[in-house]
């Protein structure tokens, strides 16, 4: 009887060091394969055969060491059945290994192993609608709906553009300036950096110089004669051959001395060819001598008589000759009406005509050349008469000149 404990304790001993052999082999394995997270680790129980002992019988937890130690030895009770060997349950309850398999089964059958899912984007649905197919409404938002709304017009806009439409206005072509002075940048001598300056400097003081309405106050002087006299001295103008520069200083000292001083019927001839004297020598290059001038009166005068009025004339003026004339806005004004001769020649005739007439003294130079011009493009039907450019450069409106 104690033989056959002694033969049964030791195939006992074989079979646990099998089945631990058996275990440390399933726990490698899976430790690379199926391992849990942290928080199982913590619980693992490993029970341990001893050689010539019994397991003691304690409970096993639900974790994954005891599913792996309950398949070990579920295995190892299968080799045992095979080799049909004949074991004594005296000691050892048999309850230790079946109840470890059939609480490993439970425990597999509680926990499945979870498996990753994977979602994967839905692909947006895009709707293409060929040109032959007609669009149904709610499929796809039209282009350009939500500016739609910025792009129609309202009701004030309408009728807006329907009055204009009635009175022409939107017909109207805008106006445009051009820049007169583009052609002349490589000129030194048109001074186009400081020409905007100068003409807004004759702007300011033309009033200074202008003379003052003095027909009144010449008892032997009327409108007509002077009339005659502007005329006589536009033909020494072309006689001399004589810049346009000097004929309108001459009108200028003649216009401002008789402004400050009565003179006599028999010596206003004598005033202008004093005054002719005076402003070709400043305008000109080679001023014509008084023994001309002598000569072209049919010696009316003398020679000491035309100084004796340069003197007086000099000095009533207080020697200002530096002024502003018509002829100097005309310039600038042809300038920017881009002319043709045929343009150009008109206004100098106009401004002319203008010099014999005593009521153009009552303007300033400025809006004389001004409407000069304007008269010219409306004789020679220039459209428009007037054009923003030239409203820039002289200042005034066409209803102004008008």
């Amino acid at each position: 009887m104690a033989s056959r404990v002694q033969h049964q304790q030791a195939i006992r001993g074989e079979a646990v060091v099998g089945v631990n052999k058996n275990v440390k082999k399933i726990a490698a394995a899976a430790e690379g394969k199926n391992r849990r997270v942290l928080g199982d680790i913590g619980n693992l129980v490993t029970v341990r055969g001893i050689e010539g002992k019994q397991q003691p019988n304690r409970p096993v937890t639900r974790s994954f060491g005891a599913q792996l130690l309950a398949n070990a030895q579920a295995a190892a009770a299968a080799e045992n059945n095979k080799k049909q060997v004949c074991v004594k349950a005296e000691k050892v309850p048999a309850a230790g290994v079946d109840g470890v398999a059939a609480e490993a089964r439970k425990v597999a059958v509680r926990k499945p192993a979870q498996k990753k899912v994977t979602v994967k984007p839905k692909p947006e649905e895009v709707t293409e609608i060929s040109p032959d197919t007609e669009e149904k409404p709610g499929n796809k938002k039209k282009e350009g709906e939500g500016s739609t709304k910025k792009n129609k017009p309202t009701l004030s806009s309408v009728l807006t553009a329907r009055s204009k439409a009635a009175c022409g206005v939107a017909n109207k072509p805008k106006g445009q300036v051009f820049d007169i002075d583009a052609a002349d940048v490589n000129n030194d001598l048109a001074g186009v950096e400081y020409v905007e300056d100068i003409y807004k400097f004759y702007k300011l003081v033309e009033n200074e110089s202008r003379p003052n309405d003095y027909m009144d106050r010449q008892p032997e002087i009327n409108e007509k004669m002077r009339a005659i006299l502007v005329d006589w001295l536009i033909d020494v103008q072309h006689k001399f051959e004589l810049s346009p520069e000097t004929l309108y200083l001459t009108i200028n000292i003649i216009d401002r001395f008789l402004s400050v001083k009565t003179v006599p019927r028999k010596e206003l001839q004598l005033v202008g060819m004093s005054a002719t004297l005076m402003a070709s020598k400043y305008e000109e290059i080679w001023a014509p001598e008084v023994n001309d001038l002598v000569c072209i009166s049919d010696r009316a005068y003398t020679h000491e008589q035309i100084l004796a009025m340069e003197k007086t004339i000099l000095a009533n003026l207080e020697w200002t000759l530096t002024v502003p004339t018509h002829y100097v806005f005309l310039a600038r004004f042809i300038k920017a009406s881009i002319p043709e001769k045929e343009l150009e020649n008109m206004v100098y005739f106009l401004a002319e005509l203008g010099l014999m007439h005593y009521d153009t003294v009552m303007f300033c130079p400025s809006m004389v050349a001004a409407s000069a011009v304007y008269v010219a493009r409306c004789t020679l039907n220039k459209t428009p008469s007037w054009t923003d450019t030239l409203k820039k450069h002289t200042g005034f409106s066409e209803p102004q000149l008008k």
